[in-house]
C-alpha cells in the first residue's frame, strides 16, 4: 500500500442546508425522476437534522444515468462514457443504506490523500478508518451541491457501487467522476464537462481520491 499523499487540496466549502439542497433537487427536477412530490423532499429535509449532511436519494428511485446529465462545469452539462452503458446495474457493495428514499450522509470527504491508490489499496484503509466508500449516485449529488469539489487532478472515485458478473464474480470496472479533457470519443464539444467514467480495480491513478462517509441514515 503506498504511503498517503500529503494533503495539499484546496479547503472545500461546506454543505449548504438540507432545505437548501432539497431546493437544488427540486429545481433539476430529481423529485420527478424519483417519482416523489417536492412536499415529500422538502418535509425530509425540515424533520432530519442533517448539519453538514449530504442530502441523497436512494438510487433505486433516481438512477445515475438520470442524474449525470444534471451535472454542469463550465455551461456543459454532465455525461457517462460510451462504455459503460450498463453504468445503473452498479450497485451497493458492501454498504448497507436505509430502506427509504431519502437519505443523509454524513462526513463527506473527497479521500485526496489516498490519490495514487488502487481501489484494491484503498478501500481495507478506508473500513480500517470506519468509513465507507461513496456510491456514484452520492458523488453525483455531492458534486450537484457543490461543483466545486471536482477540480482538475482532484477528482474522485465512488467505489461503494461495484458491478456483480452473472458468474457471482466483481466487475474489475469501478466508477470515478471527473472533468473530461474533450479527447476520443468524448468529442471536443465536451472538453471540460464533469464526466462519469470508470477505472480499473488494480489501477492507480494520481488524480483521483477515493470519497467516503462516516455513515447514512434515514
Amino acid at each position: 500500500m503506498p504511503d498517503a499523499t500529503p494533503d495539499t487540496s484546496t479547503v472545500l466549502p461546506a454543505l449548504p442546508a438540507l432545505s437548501a439542497q432539497a431546493e437544488r433537487l427540486i429545481e433539476l427536477g430529481v423529485h420527478e425522476i424519483a417519482g416523489l412530490s417536492a412536499e415529500e423532499i422538502r418535509t425530509f429535509a425540515a424533520e432530519t437534522d442533517g448539519e453538514g449532511a449530504l442530502l441523497a436519494v436512494h438510487p433505486d428511485r433516481a438512477p445515475a444515468s438520470a442524474l449525470a446529465p444534471l451535472l454542469r462545469r463550465e455551461g456543459r452539462p454532465g455525461f457517462v462514457v460510451l462504455d459503460m452503458p450498463d453504468v445503473d446495474e452498479f450497485r451497493p457493495s458492501a454498504v448497507e443504506l436505509p430502506d427509504t428514499p431519502l437519505y443523509v450522509v454524513t462526513g463527506v470527504d473527497r479521500g485526496d490523500r489516498m490519490a495514487n491508490w488502487s481501489p484494491d489499496e484503498a478501500l481495507p484503509a478506508l473500513t480500517k478508518e470506519d468509513r465507507t466508500p461513496l456510491l456514484l449516485t452520492e458523488g453525483i449529488y455531492w458534486v450537484l451541491q457543490e461543483p466545486a469539489v471536482l477540480e482538475r487532478n482532484r477528482c474522485f472515485m465512488t467505489i461503494g457501487s461495484r458491478l456483480r458478473k452473472p458468474n457471482g464474480s466483481m466487475d474489475a470496472r469501478t466508477p470515478a467522476i471527473w472533468i473530461s479533457n474533450g479527447t476520443g470519443r468524448d468529442g471536443r464539444e465536451r472538453r471540460n464537462a464533469p464526466k462519469v467514467g470508470w477505472c480499473w480495480w488494480n489501477n492507480r491513478h494520481t488524480w483521483l481520491g477515493f470519497a467516503s462517509t462516516t455513515g447514512r441514515r434515514s
